[in-house]
């Protein structure tokens, strides 16, 4: 009965140890989602961040159903608008689930506003919305997240 036990407490202690490992790998991973997205198309790594802990608090399962029909997906709440346009590349809907693959798009969708408004924080706010009311308010929430980070210094 002893030998039993103690053999239960070691597969549990390994076991434990395992998930605590996976665990920093998964988050390492994704880590570097963030910097070789930012890399890749040329935008702030820390802004993608920013960005993602706004939308999802980094829930990479997130799913939101908008009032106007539309549904954002995965951590970076990609929304529905773009699904046409990113089959055509050869990202299905379900792949916007993968943490890494969303943080992707969603570095590819900002270096897009970017190309447009520049470096700029009305191309932060038009990651949400090109509505200026809408697009000015998120801006300044994805501000205040980089502040709370110490990552801007307050206004």
């Amino acid at each position: 009965m002893h030998a039993t036990h103690t053999l239960r407490l070691i597969w549990g202690q390994l076991g434990a140890a395992l998930l605590l490992a996976l665990c920093s790998f998964a988050a390492h991973a994704a880590s570097d989602c963030f910097e070789q997205a930012g890399a890749y198309q040329g935008v702030n790594p820390t802004v993608l961040r920013a960005i993602v802990w706004f939308e999802s608090k980094g829930d990479a399962n997130a799913v939101h159903r908008n009032a106007d029909g539309s549904v954002d997906i995965g951590q970076a709440q990609i929304n529905s608008i773009h699904f046409s346009t990113l089959a055509r590349y050869g990202v299905p809907r379900h792949a916007l689930t993968d943490a890494c693959v969303n943080v992707f798009v969603a570095a590819w969708l900002l270096k897009q506003k970017m190309v447009r408004h520049g470096n700029t924080w009305r191309a932060i706010g038009a990651y949400h919305s090109e509505t200026p009311a809408q697009r000015d308010s998120y801006a300044r929430s994805i501000q205040r997240v980089l502040v709370s980070w110490g990552e801007l210094q307050p206004r």
